[in-house]
């Protein structure tokens, strides 16, 4: 009788075990299942200027099944080749702002995966502040020989494949598909307006993506306790050797955020990680934030890996594991 009653306990204790994981929308450790949301970093250079060996901003998120593009900085397309994707991987591109280095890769997204052997059959989604419908339409206006021979002459490439929708947006939610909520709330780039960053949410799972920013209130009140948090940051000495001027060098900090100023950012976001991209200085720029934070921090590099779970789990370039 009482073995009876201890193994009726134990299947009670461990549904409710159950019940309760899949009820937070966790995934049951041990369970083999991929993460609710993986990031991959595949852009983190600052811009215009160029850096060798890094692409520009461009921040890849998969959850639910899909697949989202958060800027499309220059070398985007080439990092999502090179990440192990096809070309025509991604359908759904959200634009923070339409700074020439976070859209430069924009006409290879259109163009490339459409005419390639592999061919894009379905349109090419793209969200941004107001102005990204015209420049999406212009930019099929400025390929439109190419498309008409690819798509009436030569390789009848699919006519649904060459479409963009281009969608002017405002704040609030942006996305809501298959578990799947996109964010996308204002923050202050200046004299850059509007300028937004994302929050995407996924089986109680989060990620933040700051865009540009100077230190943003709304920003911290749309990120609040997110699990990951990718923020820009401007390293000072980096740019005094690219400013040509005392008065570009103080209008580029300006727009910005400075390690120290990141710090109180972290602080009052409360993420599981902070992650810095869109930014040069690498381990200078962690210690300086790290004076003033505790919380986990890392300097984000070109496919960087980011798995967010039970755990948050961060795997570099050719590094031997996680970290």
């Amino acid at each position: 009788m009482r073995s009876t009653l201890r193994i009726s306990l134990v299947i009670a204790c461990s549904a409710m075990a159950f019940i309760t994981v899949h009820a937070r929308g966790q995934t049951p450790s041990g369970a083999g299942q991929p993460p609710p949301i993986k990031v991959t970093l595949l852009g983190t250079a600052p811009g215009p200027p160029v850096r060798v060996g890094r692409a520009g901003i461009s921040t890849l998120v998969e959850a639910g099944g899909e697949r989202f593009l958060f800027d499309a900085g220059y070398g985007s397309l080439e990092r999502l080749v090179e990440s192990g994707l096809p070309m025509d991987a991604v359908t759904k591109l959200f634009l923070t702002h339409l700074h020439s280095d976070h859209v430069a890769d924009l006409s290879a997204l259109i163009l490339l995966p459409w005419a390639a052997p592999s061919a894009r059959h379905v349109p090419l989604d793209v969200w941004g502040p107001a102005g990204t419908r015209d420049m999406v339409r212009h930019l099929e206006q400025a390929f439109a020989y190419d498309i008409h021979v690819r798509r009436d002459v030569d390789e009848h490439a699919s006519p649904k494949g060459i479409e963009v929708i281009g969608r002017d947006i405002r704040e609030g939610t942006v996305y809501d598909q298959g578990g799947v909520k996109i964010t996308a709330f204002l923050v202050d780039h200046g004299p850059v307006k509007p300028a937004f960053g994302y929050r995407v949410d996924h089986a109680g799972r989060s990620v933040a993506i700051s865009g540009d920013t100077r230190p943003s209130d709304n920003l911290v009140k749309f990120s609040k306790g997110v699990d990951v948090l990718i923020h820009e940051a401007i390293d000072e000495e980096s740019l005094k050797k690219l400013a040509p001027s005392q008065q570009l060098f103080e209008a580029i900090v300006g727009h910005h955020t400075t390690p120290e100023q990141a710090a109180d950012i972290f602080q009052r976001v409360g993420p599981r990680l902070a992650v810095f991209s869109h930014a040069d200085g690498g381990a200078a720029v962690v210690e300086r934030t790290r004076r003033t934070y505790s919380g986990r921090v890392e300097f984000g590099e070109d496919l960087m890996v980011i798995d967010i779970g039970d755990e948050v789990v961060v795997r570099r370039r050719g590094a031997s594991g996680p970290r």
